[in-house]
């Protein structure tokens, strides 16, 4: 009998130990599941949409199954897709839910393996977006490598490819976010009210990462500009100098050096996947072609940039949704005014008109502005919200770039006068303002960091660079300034964008000229900076310049004027491109002029009575206010 005791007691002991390796076997296998990556990173509770996806990475992830165990936060849906170390989690958030942290299981059978915490935020009490950039505003656009170096010790991160080497026009130079913020009282004091960055998100490429536009992670600030709570430090402490900090944002495509470039969710992420690189043939205008073959509109939209910058594909849904709810996440995280969308044409249309209106839906006041580089205004009014389109095509940006008026200012100027060229062109283009549903929220300047420096293209002419900034600040639209047009920085005898955007003067230690301190700075340089302070600040209290009416008369003799009006406040603005002082008859803009009785130039304030005939200095630009 204990012998049958000692067999059995012997049969459950081996069970047990059994059951007890396989329990060890199943625990140790979970430990083999590992999130890599979740996002949004975050969210907040009381957004517009209530529906929120989460993409989920790590090893054969699509094993397990997730749960969310709350009244307040449902997972309607879990996606498998065609790679097995992804899941997309749909996620509905309830109304009037308050902020909150919460766990996302991952389930092996009944158990759970793997405890993901996840943050439902309470959103921004006063959004910068509900007052957003507008005519009112002048942006400063930075590329922030190349502005101010306010912490040398980032210039060097270990896990990213790229290091400083500022001798190297396309190397990284060491500007970030800290020398933004330390400058922020220069570029108060200069009159800038917005400030517009090249991206400034990780870009890990082995080379030319520089400029931000091969995004390898969309949701993390690069190191080597600092981290997503600079970002928001430096949007905080503009906004207490009332500015605004606009976005850069790419949708077209993202950098090789991406963490999904080698793990793709599933067959179709990118355009062209799998296939020997194809670029894009920058066709734009096979958009709107009649006659166009499908095969050079479909090059354009699916062609790659270049083969470092992967096209990515916006008819994947996944995608689509991955690329919405970033731009929305930067616009709450960091309290954002605005919006600049790189190569606006390039991604898919349908895509295009979802993105901008779940975007305005949330924020109805948010300005956004697409790049379209084309000087043909009506390829340019095509993507503006509210313009009567050839194939019906709805669109919800509010904003374009207005590079016809870019390309024809620099025309205006340089060109001789005749009856057709010259300042005529510049009238010309304004003439054109009838294909636009809303010319006054057209984004209007001299250069960018794309092209040579206004300066270069005027072939370093002070008066006529003077002139371009007085057009510029008085005019319809938005406009914007590169960093160094202030103090007339040039490229000259190359159109290296590494030299276009060279370093501003006094970023860095041991510069020994300093734009912020005018320090070395040439007596023009200096002249050209207090000219254009004077200029930006007086704009900035001068509200019939945002938003009253323009009228303008035929260009003459190699002279423009035109008007901007309101009930409040006239001015009279007079280019003389002419080489010498030129008499004008006044009494052509009687219809203008009305009773007036004298002129006071709004950047000296010396009155001048109005006379019958006025002598106006050779190459010059004056404002005018009308008494």
């Amino acid at each position: 009998m204990l012998s049958n005791i000692f067999r059995k007691t012997a049969v459950i002991s081996i069970g047990a130990l059994a059951i007890l390796c396989v329990s060890t076997s199943a625990k140790a296998a979970s430990t083999n599941y590992k999130i890599e990556h979740l996002e949004p990173t975050s969210w907040w509770v009381d957004m517009n949409n209530k529906s929120l996806q989460l993409l989920v990475h790590g090893n054969k992830i699509s094993d397990l199954t997730p749960r969310i165990q709350s009244d307040k936060v449902i997972l309607k849906k879990s996606n498998k897709v065609d790679n097995p170390n992804y899941l997309f989690l749909d996620i509905v958030i309830r109304d009037n839910v308050q902020p909150h942290r919460l766990n996302i299981e991952f389930l092996q059978g009944d158990e759970v393996v793997l405890t993901h915490p996840y943050q439902l935020k309470a959103r921004n009490k006063n959004p910068a977006a509900e007052i957003s950039y507008s005519a009112k505003d002048v942006i400063y656009l930075i590329t922030p490598d190349r502005f101010a170096n306010g912490n040398p010790k980032n210039d060097q991160v270990p896990q990213l490819l790229e290091g400083k080497s500022r001798q190297k026009p396309g190397g990284r130079h060491g500007g970030d976010i800290q020398g933004i913020i330390d400058r922020l009282n220069y570029i108060e004091d200069m009159g800038y009210t917005q400030i517009w960055l090249n991206p400034v998100v990780e870009n890990n490429q082995e080379t030319y990462s520089y400029h931000g536009y091969s995004a390898t992670d969309f949701y993390n600030i690069d190191a080597r500009f600092g981290d997503n709570a600079l970002y928001k430090k430096l949007s905080d402490e503009a906004q207490k100098r009332g500015i605004g900090l606009i976005i850069d944002v790419v949708l077209n495509h993202s950098g090789s050096g991406h963490w999904w470039h080698n793990d793709l969710p599933t067959n179709d992420w990118y355009n062209n996947q799998g296939n020997d690189y194809i670029g894009t043939n920058h066709k734009r205008e096979a958009l709107h072609d009649p006659y166009a073959v499908d095969s050079d509109k479909q090059q354009f939209s699916d062609g790659w940039f270049v083969p470092t910058m992967p096209d990515l594909n916006q008819r994947n849904p996944y995608m689509a949704n991955y690329l919405i709810q970033n731009t929305l996440w930067w616009i709450e995280y960091a309290n954002l005014s605005g919006i600049r969308v790189d190569t606006y044409s390039y991604p898919d249309k349908a895509f295009l008109t979802k993105w901008t209106q779940r975007v305005t839906d949330e924020y109805p006041n948010i300005n956004i502005v697409g790049e379209e580089w084309s000087t043909n205004p009506a390829i340019v009014a095509y993507w503006q919200k509210g313009a009567k389109t050839h194939d019906n095509y709805v669109s919800y940006l509010p904003s374009v770039m207005d590079f016809p008026l870019q390309d024809l200012l620099v025309q205006s100027l340089n060109n001789d006068e005749s009856w057709n060229t010259g300042l005529n062109q510049l009238y010309q283009v304004l003439a054109n303002d009838f294909l636009y549903a809303a010319p006054e929220n057209l984004v209007i300047f001299p250069d960018n960091h794309d092209m040579s420096r206004i300066f270069t293209q005027l072939n370093e002419d002070y008066d006529l660079f003077k002139m371009a900034m007085t057009y510029l600040m008085t005019t319809r639209g938005i406009p914007q300034i590169f960093y160094g047009t202030e103090i007339l920085m040039s490229n000259p005898s190359t159109t290296d964008h590494g030299v276009i955007r060279t370093d501003f003067p006094g970023g860095w230690p041991g510069d020994k000229v300093s734009a912020f301190t005018g320090k070395g700075l040439t007596n023009q340089q200096k002249a050209a900076q207090q000219f254009m302070q004077k200029l930006l600040n007086w704009r900035k209290n001068a509200p019939t310049i945002h938003t009253g009416e323009l009228r303008h008369y035929a260009p003459e003799n190699g002279v423009y004027v035109y008007f901007r009006f309101d009930k409040f406040t006239k001015y009279m603005v007079v280019i003389n491109k002419n080489t010498e002082d030129t008499e004008l008859d006044m009494s052509k803009y009687n219809a203008m002029l009305g009773k007036a009785k004298s002129l006071i130039p709004v950047l000296n304030k010396k009155p001048v009575k109005l006379e019958s005939t006025m002598v106006m200095p050779a190459k010059t630009a004056t404002i005018f206010q009308v008494l």
